[in-house]
Parts: structure tokens; sequence; C-alpha cells
């Protein structure tokens, strides 16, 4: 299980932003249990929410690239050349740069931040910091 920590800020420049934060986080998981507490100090006031979830089982995975529509098999493509490519650069194994179910899971879900890399089985803060940035270049230049 994992845990999330959000602070919806009340100051009206901030709450909505705020709001819209964690509803994107909630729809993009299965929550298993959430607690909030109002807090106030000096910097002002807000309500903390504490947010114990799994991620969602995705209803759309391909466990390979049969199972992908035309447009979904141009992106995989694509995406295996820049593995190639980044792994020759790197003088790395291409499985090392990604694994080929992380690649379709990408051509499926088409992430366009690097949040969006939270949903991709095998992305972590490294991966993502490595390579998520080129990975949103390519996806974009499609």
């Amino acid at each position: 299980m994992n845990i999330k920590i959000f602070n919806i800020r009340l100051d009206n420049e901030y709450c909505l932003s705020d709001q819209n934060i964690i509803n994107e986080f909630l729809n993009s998981v299965e929550v298993k249990l959430s607690s909030a507490n109002f807090v106030t100090n000096e910097t002002g006031n807000y309500w903390s929410a504490v947010v114990f979830y799994e991620l969602k089982k995705d209803s759309k995975t391909a466990a390979d690239e049969s199972e992908l529509t035309v447009e979904e098999k141009k992106i995989y493509s694509t995406l295996k050349l820049w593995r190639s490519e980044k792994a020759q650069q790197l003088m790395l194994p291409p499985y090392i740069i990604c694994h080929n179910s992380e690649l379709i899971s990408i051509a499926l879900k088409k992430p366009q931040t690097l949040k969006d890399f939270k949903m991709i089985k095998g992305f972590g803060e490294n991966k993502t910091f490595n390579y998520g940035d080129e990975i949103i270049s390519v996806l974009n230049a499609l």
C-alpha cells in the first residue's frame, strides 16, 4: 500500500489548484483509506489529507504488441527506436533503458507530464528523471 499527503490551502489563490491536484490523483488510484484534519497555524488555514492507496488496475493493458491499435503500434515502434539509440549512446543493453512492457504501457497511456509516469509500472523516480522528458518529446513529435 502507498501513502500520499496533500495540503489544501483555503486561500482563494490556491484552493482550486490544490483541489484539482488531489482530484486528479484520486481519479488515478484506488483509495484504500483516507483521513483529513483541519490545520490552523501562522501560515494560514488548510486541510491536510492523508490518502492510502493502490495503483489502479488498468482495464486496458496489452500483454504484447499484437494487442495494440495501429496508432499504438506506431508509438511503440518509435519508442523502440528511441530506446535503441539511447542504449547505444549510454552503452547499455536496451532492456536496461525500458522493458518492452513499459514501452507498451507508454504507447497505451501516452504520458504528457512527468507525474503521468507514476501510473506506468517500472517507472520510479530515477527512470522518470532520466528518460521521462525525452519520452514525452518523442510522443509529442508523433
